[in-house]
């Protein structure tokens, strides 16, 4: 007995000295750990996937003051910085509504198929981590001010409609509710995960409906209610500044890159198919329009090319994640003589469009989102469908009932909201003031010195 206690005392003396018998003791446990399941790991960020959101980001947030340009050419120059400053002030005022509830109304957990409800008030939970729901490669945060800059120029977009004639005040005002009740809804039907049109399989790469349907349907609300400018179709009321629209034009061109490639949230192929058609369409939809107006009216006019080039841009955003170059080629084509005709029917139905708004995004959208549902195709992106073209009619349908629900409701909420702000505010300056000019009589200052 005692040479057995003998031989077990050295033994274990052996074990606590000599690693060998030590990991030999433990090997029993290691092999228990190696067969216990492992957790997954975490989301990475991607630094290449999150450079280019980044640069999208900033190139977006570059169309607003290239908007605010483009628009300000357009007016007579005793309107062009209160014209600016409508853009410009966008950026402002939505920064802080998409902070503070926007971007939770938006994108946060679904309640309804509706809107997202307010667990990401001031950006709580919104942090540099991804989030797999929008992206498994990006900081969260960066896809938020991503899509920031969406929610900044879509209502920008409508000022197109009431310019020369709408008071500043009131407009601050519009921005906030506008935001809150129209575009933070649609956003979350469409790109919100449970959203009832993302649900419904309808396609909206980057904001055909949620942009520029709303924008361009919410700007004939706008028409309507805020009444015509004093002397409209009596009086001529030429740009002043073409020069200007084309420099502002060029902007929306280059940012529209950040637009729609960057809605592929990712640096790879379909951000690069996106880039590609994107410019290919902007370029047939110029072409276009120049070549309708030059046939109908007898000379090729430079705002005609630009607006034709706007119009592409807001054609083929919808599609442009979905359909090939040659689909593009065709998409741009339709919009320049769609919008051109469009934009010249205003004066048949009696509403004063100031800037095209209604003709170039409504109607640009609208076609876009249809074209959508001829053209699109898998092999592009197999995250969507194929269209009507590729032996999928149910697509288009889906897209038809995304656009009457993006009309009908951008309409209603939009001339309910004016109603409302005209019995309270009052939407129109005074009619000294509209003669003087919005950039000394709301702010005080001139655009020119000479």
């Amino acid at each position: 007995m005692k040479r057995i206690l003998g031989i077990l005392m050295i033994l274990g003396l052996l074990g606590l000295v000599n690693p060998v018998f030590a990991e030999e003791a433990l090997e029993p446990s290691a092999a228990a750990e190696q067969t216990a399941p492992e957790a997954s790991p975490p989301p990475a960020v991607d630094t290449g996937d999150t450079s280019w959101v980044l640069i999208s980001t900033a190139l977006v947030m570059l169309m607003t003051p290239g908007l605010a340009l483009f628009y300000g050419g357009m007016v007579r120059r005793k309107n062009v910085l209160g014209t600016i400053m409508q853009s410009f002030v966008a950026l402002g005022v939505i920064t802080i509504v998409w902070v503070l509830y926007g971007y939770s109304l938006a994108f946060g957990p679904d309640v309804g198929h509706f809107i997202g409800n307010l667990d990401w008030v001031g950006l709580k939970g919104v942090g540099l981590e991804p989030n797999p729901d929008y992206s498994a490669t990006i900081p969260h945060q960066a896809f938020m001010i991503f899509q920031m800059m969406f929610a900044v120029i879509t209502p920008a977009l409508i000022t197109g409609a009431f310019a020369e004639r709408f008071k500043f005040k009131t407009y601050l005002v519009f921005l906030v509710l506008w935001a809150t009740v129209v575009y933070a809804p649609l956003a979350h039907w469409v790109w919100g995960v449970g959203g009832w049109i993302r649900e419904l399989g309808a396609l909206d790469f980057a904001g055909g409906l949620v942009v520029h349907i709303s924008s361009g349907v919410s700007a004939l609300a706008a028409a309507f209610i805020v009444g015509k400018r004093k002397g409209y179709g009596m009086e001529p009321m030429p740009p002043h500044n073409l020069t200007m629209t084309f420099l502002g034009a060029a902007l929306l061109w280059f940012g529209w890159f950040g637009f729609n490639g960057g809605s592929a949230v990712a640096s790879g192929s379909l951000a690069t198919s996106a880039f590609v058609v994107t410019h290919i369409a902007t370029a047939a939809a110029a072409l276009s329009w120049m070549f309708a107006e030059w046939l109908h009216r007898g000379k090729p006019t430079a705002l005609g090319a630009v607006s034709g080039a706007v119009a592409g841009l807001v054609a083929i955003t919808p599609a442009s994640g979905f359909v090939g170059p040659m689909s593009s080629i065709v998409i741009g084509l339709a919009a320049g003589v769609i919008c051109y005709t469009a934009v010249n029917l205003k004066t048949k139905f009696g509403y004063d469009d100031s800037l095209d708004a209604v003709g170039v995004h409504g109607v640009g959208g609208t076609w876009g989102a249809i074209a959508t549902g001829l053209f699109a195709s898998k092999a592009i992106n197999p995250a969507g469908n194929d269209g009507l073209f590729f032996g999928n009619p149910s697509l288009l349908t889906n897209q038809l009932i995304s656009i009457g629900a993006a009309w009908v409701y951008s309409f209603v909420v939009t001339l309910i909201l004016l109603k409302v702000l005209d019995a309270t505010m009052g939407l129109r300056v005074d009619e000294e003031s509209e003669f003087m000019g919005l950039d000394h009589s709301l702010h005080g200052e001139s655009g020119y010195t000479s």
